[in-house]
């Protein structure tokens, strides 16, 4: 299973794709913002094999964060997560190898289903 990397300043989606992705199999660490996610990518960026962030997040936003974490490990998986389409469309610039957006609200099950298919 995968070492997952989740930055998300809402607590309450936070909670809910952790668990999701946890049972699953994932080992996840939990962050607050793209600031400390990247943090956090810095000193363990050999062990975190996905990233999954919320777009709108103080700090750093989650396509800010998706570009710094790619320039620093090229083979990240990325999963970026948005309420608003408008978004997600910024984040077509974004050079991820492995690449998925998914839109909120979504499900326990379309949040496993992307991050299975990223990670297949």
């Amino acid at each position: 299973m995968a070492t997952i990397l989740l930055a998300d300043d809402d607590a309450a989606v936070r909670d809910l794709v952790r668990r999701a992705l946890t049972a699953e199999g994932h080992s996840v660490h939990v962050t607050q913002d793209g600031g400390e996610a990247l943090d956090y990518l810095t000193a363990n960026s050999s062990s975190i094999d996905l990233l999954v962030t919320d777009v709108d997040m103080p700090q750093m936003d989650g396509v800010a964060l998706v570009r710094e974490a790619v320039a620093l490990k090229p083979s990240l998986a990325v999963v970026l997560m948005s309420g608003f389409s408008d978004q997600l469309d910024r984040a077509h610039g974004v050079n991820a190898r492995r690449f998925a957006a998914i839109s909120k609200p979504f499900t326990l099950d379309q949040i496993k289903s992307a991050v299975r298919a990223i990670l297949a």
